[in-house]
């Protein structure tokens, strides 16, 4: 097949999303595919038909431990607007069978970009456009999977700006964990034990659309589950060596292990599958995901979000968990390419 594999743009999981591109353009050419990598934002000046054969470059799967800036990626890019599709890319995208969306965070997980391919006929992969703008939204996807008896911490949307963070401190409970509404690769999350802590957390999480969730600390285990096709993957265990699951812990090889299976007993392997499939097929979602939990001593897997294209990267957690339900990596890509091909023509 060919295949255009669309990364990067101009979100904070830029340099994320180049990682999983590179990978994953790496292994549909190890098995026979024509593969080229471009880059959503920046886009390509090589004649299209050469990017097939272009080298992957190495650099691009490291990840640093801060997010990318992203106003040197916008200047990088010279008049060419506002357009979030870079030169020669849509038209790539046109030649192609199929386009693998490596793209992490918002302009690539939101819905958008589905909603511009379905306009245009171009097959890709993961969810359709609507499941993929509500699952982006942390606030939606609690309140259509908490009617459901899917068990998830308390939570309150907060819009607000600078000015009202002195109320805020006094209104809101600790501990708690401030999330922005539409962020991923917990960019801009803090978590806060202390009261004097949330100035300094509402103040973080404000450049990101100045409008958060904010919800109750449930102390746990943090266990993620994998859905591909319409079945739960093995579960995996995250245990940083420092801190939380943060930026920097989930990209910097060492940082946190990663057990898969989750050394859990069988009943709660069995629930925590149970209520990701719940989540999945109530969001509307197709193709694959990623749930995450915390699941505390008695066994409850409170559900936190779910992410719709789940990093690909050296380091990230639904290719270990394929693995161990014996899928390596490249039949990986492949199922994802299949599945969703199946998805666009029953029109998911």
């Amino acid at each position: 097949m060919k295949i255009v594999v669309l990364a990067g743009g101009l979100s904070d999981e830029r340099n994320v999303s180049l990682s999983s591109g590179c990978k994953v353009c790496a292994a549909l050419r190890q098995r026979g595919h024509d593969a080229a990598l471009v880059d959503m934002y920046l886009g390509t000046d090589r004649p299209l038909q050469d990017l097939f054969s272009a080298p992957i470059p190495e650099e691009l799967t490291k990840i640093g431990r801060q997010a990318p800036d992203l106003e040197q990626v916008r200047v990088s890019r010279p008049g060419y607007g506002g357009n979030q599709f870079g030169p020669g890319v849509l038209e790539a995208c046109q030649m192609a069978d199929v386009v693998f969306l490596g793209l992490h965070g918002a302009c690539g997980e939101d819905g958008r970009v589905q909603a511009a391919f379905d306009l245009m006929g171009i097959p890709y992969t993961g969810a359709g456009c609507l499941g993929s703008a509500i699952a982006m939204d942390k606030d939606l996807t609690k309140r259509l999977a908490a009617p459901l008896g899917v068990a998830t911490p308390k939570w309150e949307l907060i819009r607000y700006t600078a000015d009202d963070i002195p109320a805020l401190v006094q209104r809101l409970e600790t501990p708690c964990v401030v999330k922005p509404l539409a962020s991923g690769s917990s960019i801009g999350v803090s978590i806060v034990h202390r009261r004097e802590d949330l100035p300094a957390a509402l103040s973080q999480a404000l450049p990101f659309g100045g409008t958060c969730v904010v919800e109750q600390y449930i102390a746990g285990r943090e266990i993620q589950v994998g859905i591909l096709g319409d079945k739960a993957l093995p579960s995996i265990e995250i245990i940083p060596n420092t801190g939380f699951y943060d930026y920097e812990n989930k990209y910097q090889p060492g940082a946190a292990r990663e057990i898969t299976p989750a050394p859990i007993p069988p009943e709660w392997e069995r629930r925590l599958g149970e209520v990701a499939l719940t989540v999945f097929r109530a969001l509307g979602l197709s193709v694959y995901s990623r749930a995450d939990f915390i699941v505390t001593p008695d066994g409850t897997p409170w559900f936190l979000e779910i992410n719709t294209l789940p990093g690909m990267t050296p380091t990230s957690l639904l290719p270990q968990e394929a693995a161990a339900a014996g899928i390596g990596y490249g039949e990986l890509c492949e199922r994802i390419i299949e599945e969703s091909l199946k998805a666009r023509k029953a029109g998911k």
